[in-house]
């Protein structure tokens, strides 16, 4: 079809409904001949300039949530808590995080141990289990990032009350581990604590931990430690590229994500917490959702791009149940997602039964929590597949806009004369048809960009 149809206001609606997958037939698309299908439908908008190349449908196609939380936030209520406030603490994250819901810090102790402290916001002090905050977190199942916009589980009043730093003292549910010199653990806890944070960017932390300030050089040794405990147990370590996507209605910025020491120092305090909160439930025979994965399927050697891309397509999906169980990618024999209440309903589910814990409360029974867990799961892996389309709806906006450019491009795989390129600019995977062997580096122009199939085609220089 050449011509440009003319589209009466019911039928732009029509084909709009389908774009965004709110009805499954468009009358108005099979008179013009085009398939009924929301691609079609989105690629005949674009065409006409009805929408822009900027507007992303994956969200509403997902049904995942794209409103902001218009709920009250309740107060804290006063509560007895451990004051923590005389040991430093530091909320580290991205540079421009509006949501900081976790803070390291360290506490020396006699017999050579040190107590990590790992710190989180005490959401479920705000949002119990039952009420309307929590009804909705759990229909979102998680914080929607997209590159042009972030759509929280929560209500931002709720961040502004609870996210850590953001006043100068902020009640926490805190999680404590007395670790050796080795990275053992010889007692974990958890309180209901009141503390006072610092907040750093990574690249601020770094430079703290460059400079041989503590308690940051004792934070990157517990986490080295760590690190190696879990590896002699089988964890697998994948280093690929990654990104940050930026867009809006005049362009799109890719740009890499640093990775700095004290990147993977808080990862892994925070896998540390996961841990200990973990063992903490099972000790007291408390339904969480655990999280467990499976053996990998196969074995992968080496360090190379190639390498590290056919690791993790080893791994088997992370499971959640309401008992424990080893997570073998992470080289523990059980682990809890806490950190991050106000962003992944699961681990706020993990926080109201703490606190019911902790209270004296009676807690969700496994067969209620394996129900929440059902809902939030599935609404969670809406909002992550409609945020990896977006970005990459966005990348090939920015591909298109430079169309002369030429990339570097690493064949991570190939099944027949089919290769799989990695652009490690672009953390973006294409297919390419290409004799090269894996690990081969090529130079290749991308072309031929359709944002309605989120389609292009790579060629080689």
């Amino acid at each position: 079809m050449t011509a440009t149809p003319e589209l009466t206001p019911a039928q732009r609606t029509e084909i709009e409904l389908l774009a965004r997958g709110r009805q499954e037939k468009s009358r108005a698309l099979r008179d013009l001949g085009l398939p009924e299908t929301p691609e079609s439908a989105h690629a005949l908008l674009l065409r006409l300039g009805l929408w822009p190349e900027a507007r992303t449908p994956y969200a509403d196609r997902l049904q995942a949530a794209t409103a902001p939380v218009d709920l009250p936030v309740p107060d804290f209520a006063p509560e007895l808590r451990l004051d923590l406030t005389h040991l430093p603490a530091y909320a580290i994250d991205d540079e421009g995080n509006r949501d900081p819901d976790d803070a390291v810090g360290v506490e020396p102790l006699s017999g050579g141990l040190t107590r990590l402290w790992v710190h989180v916001a005490d959401v479920a002090a705000l949002v119990p289990p039952g009420s309307p905050l929590d009804l909705e977190a759990r229909a979102r199942g998680a914080t929607l990032y997209l590159p042009d916009q972030t759509i929280g589980m929560l209500p931002d009043a709720l961040v502004d009350k609870a996210g850590l730093g953001l006043q100068p003292a902020s009640p926490a549910l805190s999680i404590s581990l007395d670790l050796d010199a080795e990275g053992n653990a010889e007692a974990v806890d958890v309180h209901l604590t009141t503390v006072r944070v610092e907040r750093l960017t990574y690249s601020e932390a770094q430079a703290r931990l460059d400079a041989r300030q503590e308690p940051f050089v004792t934070l990157a040794r517990l986490a080295r430690a760590s690190r190696a405990l879990r590896e002699a147990e089988g964890a697998l370590s994948i280093d690929l590229p990654e990104v940050r996507v930026k867009a809006g209605p005049d362009g799109v910025e890719v740009t890499a994500l640093p990775k700095p020491e004290m990147r993977s120092v808080v990862q892994e305090c925070m896998t540390l917490a996961g841990w200990g909160a973990a063992i903490f439930g099972d000790d007291n025979e408390l339904p969480l959702p655990f999280a467990t994965q499976d053996y990998p399927t196969r074995e992968v050697r080496g360090e190379s791009v190639n390498a590290q891309w056919a690791r993790r397509k080893t791994l088997a999906r992370t499971r959640f149940q309401p008992s424990p169980g080893p997570h073998h990618g992470m080289g523990l024999d059980l682990y809890v997602q806490v950190t991050s209440p106000m962003r992944r309903y699961l681990d706020l589910v993990v926080h109201q039964q703490l606190r019911a814990f902790l209270a004296g409360a009676e807690p969700m029974s496994g067969r209620e929590l394996a129900a929440h867990m059902a809902q939030a799961a599935l609404n969670a892996d809406g909002t992550r597949q409609a945020e990896r389309l977006s970005r990459r709806h966005h990348t090939l906006r920015l591909i298109a806009a430079q169309p002369e450019r030429e990339w570097t491009a690493v064949v991570v795989d190939r099944r027949g004369p089919q290769a799989t390129l990695l652009l490690p600019d672009l953390a973006l995977d294409v297919p390419m048809s290409t004799p090269a062997a894996p690990g081969t580096e090529l130079r290749v122009r991308l072309g031929d960009v359709n944002l309605a199939a989120l389609s292009l085609r790579a060629r080689s220089v």
